[in-house]
């Protein structure tokens, strides 16, 4: 799929150590290009819009999403992350937290490629559960296509 604007290009997704998960790597460089996409479709005006009274604003999704995308990441397996306070942009517009979604996604795209098999298969706490980080993974691959089709909607 071609997109107006490539905030990842091919050139730039790291090799992984192990052939077989690469197909990890791409996807995820894919979901950030999506979701950057998505996210400079909105205007600062928009960051305030909401369907509905019980449904979360464009501001708070994204918010929401570069948040939890570091708990997920950091927390849960193991990347270094910068800390929560430091995750959010400065200046609050969609080019901003397009921005800031792009420029943490690099360094994960790096730690990722190098990660041995026996790591992606180890079994880390998750939530009040254990899960092996792969799964983790697919789950944030998952999230983060909810809410990207969530403002695709709005």
């Amino acid at each position: 799929m071609n997109y107006d604007k490539t905030a990842i290009a091919d050139s730039e997704i790291p090799r992984a150590s192990a052939l077989i998960f690469q197909h990890l790597l791409n996807t995820y460089a894919s979901e950030a290009n999506k979701l950057n996409s998505v996210w400079l479709e909105f205007a600062v005006d928009d960051l305030s819009f909401r369907p509905h009274p019980r449904s979360s604003t464009v501001r708070e999704i994204m918010e929401h999403e570069l948040l939890s995308a570091r708990r997920f990441f950091g927390e849960f397996m193991g990347l270094p992350e910068p800390p929560a306070a430091a995750v959010l942009p400065e200046s609050r517009t969609p080019e901003d937290f397009a921005a800031r979604m792009v420029e943490l996604a690099h360094p994960r795209l790096k730690f990722l490629a190098g990660q041995s098999e026996e790591w992606w298969l180890e079994v880390v706490p998750f939530f009040d559960v254990e899960r092996e980080r792969i799964w983790i993974f697919w789950r944030r691959v998952l999230h983060t296509a909810h809410h990207r089709a969530q403002l695709g909607v709005y």
